[in-house]
C-alpha cells in the first residue's frame, strides 16, 4: 500500500477540488483599473527607496538602487531639482521629521519623499512647499491618532485644536501651490457687453492681467 492510498477518501476529494478550481477572472472594473495603473506606471518613475544606516550616533541615508547614478537622478527628478546640495538638505530636513523616537523611521522618510514626488514639483520652490505639505500631513495624522486615543477632556480639546489648525494649513498650502503654478497665465475679464441695433456687440472695459 502506498502513502497516497493511506489518505482518507475525504482528503482525496479535497485535493481534487483544489486542483479543479477555476482561475480567478477579474471584473471589467478591475481590468480597467489594472490598465490605468499600467499606463501610469509607464509614464511616471517613482523616487527610489531610501535606506537608513545607523553608525554610532549618526544616521546615514542612502539610495537603494542597483545603479547609484540612476538612483540619484530619479531622486533629483522627484524633488524637482538638479542641485544635489538642495536635495541633500531637503532629505535631511525630512529625516528630522520622520523620526521614531531617536531614530529615523525608514517607512516614514520614504512616505514623505513619495508625497513630494507625487506632487511633481517643477522647481525648488515647489519642492519646499511639497515637503512642508508632507510634514503637515504627518503632524495632522499624529494628532488625529491622539484624538482617537485620548480619554481626558483637556487632551481631546488640545488634539482637536491642533488638528483643525493643521488641516486648515494643509488646505492653504494646496491653494498656495495652485496659485504659484498658475503664475504668468493670462486672464481676461469682460465687465459688460452692449448689443445695439443691427447685432453689433461693443465690449467695454476689457482688462488683461498676468501676461502684460
Amino acid at each position: 500500500m502506498t502513502d497516497h492510498d493511506k489518505i482518507p477518501p475525504r482528503r482525496k476529494q479535497m485535493s481534487k477540488s483544489k486542483a479543479a478550481a477555476k482561475p480567478y477572472e477579474p471584473t471589467r472594473q478591475e481590468v480597467a483599473a489594472a490598465e490605468a495603473f499600467g499606463q501610469r506606471a509607464e509614464t511616471k518613475a517613482p523616487p527610489p527607496p531610501l535606506t537608513v544606516t545607523v553608525v554610532g550616533d549618526d544616521a546615514k541615508i542612502g539610495i537603494n538602487h542597483p545603479n547609484a547614478e540612476t538612483g540619484a537622478t530619479l531622486l533629483l527628478n522627484a524633488l524637482g531639482t538638479t542641485n544635489t546640495n538642495f536635495a541633500d538638505g531637503l532629505i535631511k530636513q525630512l529625516s528630522c521629521i520622520a523620526t521614531d523616537g531617536q531614530e529615523v523611521a525608514t517607512d516614514d522618510i520614504n512616505f514623505m519623499v513619495a508625497v513630494v514626488g507625487d506632487i511633481e514639483p517643477r522647481d525648488q520652490m515647489e519642492a519646499m512647499l511639497a515637503a512642508q505639505m508632507s510634514a503637515v500631513h504627518m503632524a495632522t495624522m499624529s494628532f488625529a491618532a491622539r484624538l482617537t486615543s485620548s480619554d481626558r477632556l483637556y487632551q481631546i480639546e488640545a488634539a482637536q485644536k491642533a488638528l483643525n489648525k493643521l488641516a486648515r494649513t494643509f488646505t492653504t498650502q494646496m491653494e498656495a501651490l495652485n496659485r504659484y503654478r498658475g503664475k504668468g497665465q493670462q486672464k481676461m475679464t469682460v465687465e459688460h457687453v452692449h448689443v445695439h441695433e443691427g447685432g453689433q456687440a461693443i465690449v467695454g472695459n476689457v482688462s488683461k492681467g498676468g501676461g502684460g
